[in-house]
């Protein structure tokens, strides 16, 4: 019998370029920590990159009890390169050049995640799940829950440590509940993470 999966789906609080959480990025893992404190977690997933570790750690430290999992395909890395024909015309320059500056893409990986973190789960009583990702992966999985194109995952931007829910239940397609939710964060902590022309004041 399978049953309805929750994911609860962040990025990473804010990090130094040498991949630590700032002083900032732990604030937002802490907040985030307490925000979920009503829900009925029964894991917290990560990658094994130190930001993420740190900030599932610190997620984990306001849910007692919840177990902690690190996973390499939690990890940051590319989960797809498009080719110029998967792409439309409007968009094909700035997408492809952005596509050709990062490291090759691992698609294995990014499907044994989406084998790992999305689709119901065996068992009668739902289950809630946080991963705690990168902005590559967390894109990816918005994604592919909303059967987009694999280029799609492009221009999926995730602030540090904003929330995203996915409901996934058995003969229904997936439901994004909730994308980039900060509302746990006060604003000297929101938007970290994006490009300036995506800052929203």
């Amino acid at each position: 019998m399978l049953t309805t999966r929750y994911l609860f789906l962040t990025r990473h609080g804010e990090a130094t370029p040498t991949g630590e959480l700032t002083e900032a990025g732990q604030r937002q893992a802490v907040l985030l920590g307490r925000r979920l404190r009503d829900v009925p977690v029964t894991a917290v997933h990560h990658g094994p990159l130190p930001r993420a570790a740190h900030t599932a750690e610190l997620i984990a430290a306001q849910l007692p009890g919840v177990p902690v999992h690190v996973d390499e395909a939690a990890g940051d890395f590319v989960p797809h390169v498009p080719k110029r024909e998967e792409l439309p015309e409007t968009a094909a320059g700035v997408l492809l050049a952005f596509a050709r500056s990062l490291p090759a893409a691992d698609e294995e990986l990014a499907a044994e995640a989406e084998r790992r973190f999305s689709g119901p789960v065996p068992g009668t009583e739902p289950r809630y799940e946080v991963l705690v990702t990168h902005n590559f992966l967390a894109g990816w999985l918005v994604r592919a829950s909303q059967d987009a194109p694999p280029w799609r995952w492009l221009a999926l931007n995730h602030a540090n440590a904003a929330l995203t829910v996915i409901r996934y239940s058995p003969a229904r397609p997936a439901a994004l509940l909730t994308y980039n939710d900060q509302s746990h964060l006060p604003a000297e902590l929101c938007w970290t993470g994006f490009p300036p022309d995506f800052y929203v004041p």
